[in-house]
C-alpha cells in the first residue's frame, strides 16, 4: 500500500494499479513478496506498507527516497563544426528511460523534416540508456541549443556552433569526435623607432667604442714591453709571440673600422619613439 494516498499497488499476486511499472514478485515455495517498481522517478518516493492478514495484523512501512536521474552530454558543452560536416550528439542517462526525446531550441527535433540526414541511435544498457543524435551536412541553419530529454529525469544542454570557414579551438572531427586543436596565435609588432631598439643599439655602439680603447691601449704598453726586453731576448722571438702580436693588430683593425662606421653613422638617442594614432 502506498501511504501518500492510501492505495492498495497489490495484493497476493495481483496488481490494483494502472501503472504498469508495479508489479509483485512472489517465488515459488518462498514467503517473500517483493513490490517492484520500474523505471522509479521522483514522483515514487514515499512511505509503502507491506500488510500481513493475521491475528494479529503485521505490517512493515519502508521509505523510498528516489534520487531525481541527470541526463549527461559526452563531451563539452560547447561544440563547433564546419559547415558540410555531420554533428554527432551524445547523451546518456544512469536510468532505463522509456524513450529519449531531442529538441533544437524550443521545437522537438523532427526526423522527417525536409531538412533530411538525421538520425537518432538509442542503446539501453545495464548501467541506463544513451542516445546518439546525428545531422549531417550541417548548416548555419543548425546552429542553437540542443536538449536531451529522457523521461524520468533532469534533461541536459550542449550549445552548437556551425562555422563557415572559421577554426575554433575545438572542432568536431566528421566521426563526430571532438577534436582539440591547440593553435598559437602570435602577433609580432616591431618598431624601429621604438625605445627598447634604440636603447640597445646605443649599449652597443658604447660598448665597442670601449673594448676599441681598452684593447689599442693594452697594444700600446705590450708593444712598449716588448722593445724593453734584452735584444737576445728580442732576436730569438718564437712564431707564438709573433701569431699573438698579429691577431692583436688584427683585432684592433676590426675595432678602429666598426668605430669609424659608428661616427659615421651615428647611433640614434637612447629614445626617440614616434606615437602614431589610428
Amino acid at each position: 500500500m502506498r501511504k501518500r494516498d492510501l492505495h492498495i499497488l497489490t495484493s497476493n499476486i495481483y496488481t490494483y494499479t494502472g501503472d504498469q511499472r508495479f508489479s509483485v514478485i512472489h517465488p515459488p515455495d518462498s514467503d517473500d513478496w517483493d513490490l517492484k517498481i520500474e523505471y522509479a522517478q521522483q514522483k515514487d518516493s514515499g512511505i509503502y506498507e507491506c500488510q500481513v492478514n493475521t491475528e494479529p495484523k503485521i505490517n512493515l512501512a519502508v521509505y523510498l527516497d528516489v534520487t531525481a536521474a541527470r541526463a549527461k552530454i559526452i563531451g563539452s558543452q560547447e561544440v563547433h563544426v564546419k559547415k558540410g560536416s555531420t554533428i554527432s550528439l551524445s547523451c546518456v542517462v544512469n536510468v532505463h528511460a522509456s524513450s529519449i526525446s531531442w529538441y533544437h531550441g524550443s521545437s522537438i527535433v523532427d526526423f522527417d523534416s525536409a531538412r533530411g540526414g538525421i538520425s537518432l541511435e538509442t542503446e539501453k544498457t545495464e548501467g541506463g540508456t544513451s542516445s546518439r543524435l546525428m545531422l549531417t551536412r550541417a548548416t548555419l541553419r543548425d546552429s542553437g541549443n540542443y536538449t536531451c530529454v529522457p523521461t524520468g529525469a533532469i534533461s541536459a544542454s550542449v550549445q552548437v556552433h556551425v562555422l563557415n570557414g572559421e577554426h575554433p579551438a575545438a572542432m568536431q572531427t566528421s566521426s563526430g569526435v571532438p577534436c582539440p586543436t591547440h593553435q598559437t596565435l602570435i602577433l609580432l609588432f616591431v618598431s624601429l623607432n621604438s625605445c627598447n631598439v634604440s636603447k640597445l643599439i646605443f649599449f652597443i655602439s658604447n660598448l665597442l667604442e670601449t673594448m676599441r680603447f681598452l684593447l689599442t691601449t693594452t697594444i700600446a704598453h705590450f708593444l712598449v714591453h716588448l722593445r724593453r726586453l734584452p735584444s737576445t731576448l728580442g732576436a730569438g722571438r718564437t712564431k707564438s709571440t709573433r701569431f699573438v702580436l698579429l691577431t692583436l693588430a688584427t683585432i684592433g683593425t676590426r675595432l678602429r673600422r666598426t668605430a669609424l662606421q659608428q661616427r659615421q653613422h651615428p647611433a640614434p638617442s637612447p629614445c626617440s619613439v614616434r606615437t602614431q594614432s589610428r
